[in-house]
């Protein structure tokens, strides 16, 4: 059987909410990119610690494409062209409910086509003060020659608050996940097989 697994060691990219909007104190998100894999997929690693009983997260329910996940709590990815202007945007809810759009240029949306055979795989890890979200990402879902990246939380508490969380901000006056100026982690390019460490 082929080894699918994503090399290990990648650095884990801290998110940093929005400065106009009160994120909870005692809360921190990082992301690691694990991948591309030598068969071109993609995990992503989101972890939550902290105040994570202040969260107010989705219940699990059955795993499908679903729309509006980003009015809640909801992990988010985009990923352009490498020779742009194109660019796809993917949320991964808590619930295993997950988002996959196609994007012309800056918020102008393709018409959805039919779904896709494979969407991505979410696993959800809960911890005393750490929530854990891994998201195995095919490769059919991504561009052909993936290049820059966006790597975006929306983080709900219980009391309706919503902060939004990235990379960088490009606006300081709004939090904008659709400019370019906030997408600054470019992956690597897939590893060789020989290259992945063995068991």
């Amino acid at each position: 059987m082929p080894d699918s697994r994503p090399p290990v060691g990648a650095e884990a990219l801290a998110l940093r909410p929005h400065p106009v909007e009160a994120a909870p104190l005692d809360l921190t998100v990082a992301v690691r990119v694990l991948g591309p894999a030598h068969d071109g997929h993609w995990h992503l690693h989101y972890t939550l610690s902290g105040a994570i009983d202040l969260l107010r997260l989705p219940a699990l329910t059955t795993a499908g494409p679903a729309d509006e996940l980003w009015r809640h709590t909801c992990m988010e990815a985009f990923v352009q062209d490498a020779d742009g202007p194109a660019y796809r945007e993917f949320n991964f809810s808590p619930s295993g409910q997950w988002a996959a759009y196609r994007f012309r240029t800056e918020r102008a949306r393709e018409p959805d086509g039919p779904p896709p055979a494979q969407g991505p795989d979410i696993r959800v890890e809960h911890g005393p003060r750490t929530l854990t979200v891994r998201v195995r990402l095919p490769r059919v879902l991504l561009p052909d020659q993936p290049g820059v990246m966006g790597l975006t939380a929306v983080i709900e508490t219980r009391d309706g608050a919503v902060s939004h969380w990235a990379l960088h901000h490009p606006r300081p006056e709004r939090p904008d996940f659709h400019h370019i100026g906030g997408w600054t982690h470019r992956p690597p390019r897939p590893q060789s097989p020989s290259a992945l460490p063995s068991a």
